[in-house]
């Protein structure tokens, strides 16, 4: 059991090989789904192009995410993770230290125990890569603060983090059109991608935001299957 600072208890449980993390009842992750988690950073690394080198990541779940922003980044690169409950870098390093890997031990990574968001509105032209992986959509499940992260001024905020051609990635397990619009009112190009991780299942969502700067050519807009 971890508790969430602000309220909420995430739970660690296992089945058989696998485990899934609960919180307060409701599944956020599961180590045999990691699919939609991985197109996160590869599909993000992808657009923001060969010259990204700096990212922030927030949430560092079971690692699946950081392991493949890892493989996509070059040598030179620097890669922050921001996740805000100690129990979930404990399990990191211990239960789950085989889901993980090596991944935290790279020179490249630097974890910081604090919200998203601080990193967010304190890196202003910093980044060339943001992805959010912290809820499960674009509202705040896991504290009600990380409301703020998907809210006008949080996006804008993002935006200004991000250096020119910079891409923010947006994780969700269901569609949310409104949530899409305001991407593009903040000022991004948006592609929206589906990621299918079970036969049967409404397919994970992955929102690629480009900072899109005035005078600069607008990029392509669409949907897209991975």
């Amino acid at each position: 059991m971890a508790e969430v600072p602000g309220g909420g208890l995430l739970h660690l449980v296992r089945a058989g090989q696998d485990f899934e993390i609960l919180l307060d009842g409701e599944q956020l992750m599961g180590s045999w789904c990691s699919r939609s988690e991985e197109a996160l950073a590869t599909l993000a690394c992808a657009q923001a192009g060969p010259g990204a080198r700096d990212m922030l990541i927030g949430g560092l779940g079971m690692g699946f995410t950081l392991a493949a922003a890892l493989a996509a980044l070059p040598a030179l690169a620097r890669v922050t993770v921001a996740e805000l409950v100690p129990g979930v870098v404990a399990w990191a390093g211990g239960v789950l230290s085989h889901v993980h890997g090596p991944s935290l031990a790279d020179p490249r990574v630097t974890l910081e125990m604090r919200d998203v968001h601080d990193l967010i509105a304190k890196g202003v032209g910093r980044f060339d890569v943001i992805l959010l992986d912290v809820d499960n959509g674009p509202d705040g499940l896991v504290t009600l603060a990380n409301e703020r992260l998907y809210s006008p001024w949080g996006l804008r905020a993002a935006w200004g983090a991000l250096r020119p051609g910079g891409v923010l990635a947006v994780w969700s397990a269901y569609p949310d059109a409104a949530f899409a619009r305001l991407l593009r009112t903040s000022g991004f190009d948006v592609r929206q991608v589906e990621v299918p991780w079970e036969e049967g299942s409404q397919p994970h969502i992955l929102w690629l935001g480009t900072r899109h700067d005035p005078g600069a050519q607008s990029g392509s807009e669409g949907t897209a299957d991975v």
